[in-house]
């Protein structure tokens, strides 16, 4: 009985870190996204597309079908390919979730701006801006 009271103390602080861990994981944006820019695949970053994207990089903004998307975000990473990438800020509300990240490339550093929506419980990156950082 002793060990027990000395125990539950311990039993409920790790309860509660395993249950905040649980809700931070929730938050999340799937790391397979970071992956993708970190070693410059548009292929992978793609299969987190909506149907349609709002697209802006460097200079120029528009909305673009999931393989029309595909094809610019290639284009980019064989002019800027990807050093390193990293998530610097993440958040979101119900449905909705945004990241804000640093990707270095070879032709200079980027701030990379992710809007994902839960569609059936499946993300899905709705708008993706990626502009040049001001240091």
């Amino acid at each position: 009985m002793k060990t027990l009271k000395k125990a539950l103390p311990l039993i409920i602080i790790f309860s509660f870190i395993f249950n905040l861990g649980a809700f931070t994981y929730n938050q999340e944006i799937p790391r397979d996204i970071a992956i993708a820019f970190k070693v410059g695949s548009a292929e992978e970053l793609a299969r987190y597309f909506n149907n349609t994207i709002e697209l802006a990089i460097l200079d120029k903004e528009d909305v673009y079908s999931k393989i029309q998307a595909q094809q610019i975000i290639d284009n980019f990473f064989i002019d800027h390919y990807p050093k390193s990438f990293e998530f610097i800020h993440q958040g979101g509300k119900g449905e909705s979730k945004f990241a804000i990240g640093k990707l270095v490339t070879f032709n200079g550093t980027f701030r990379v701006t992710i809007l994902i929506k839960l569609k059936n419980d499946k993300p899905f990156i709705h708008q993706l801006r990626i502009e040049t950082e001001n240091d």
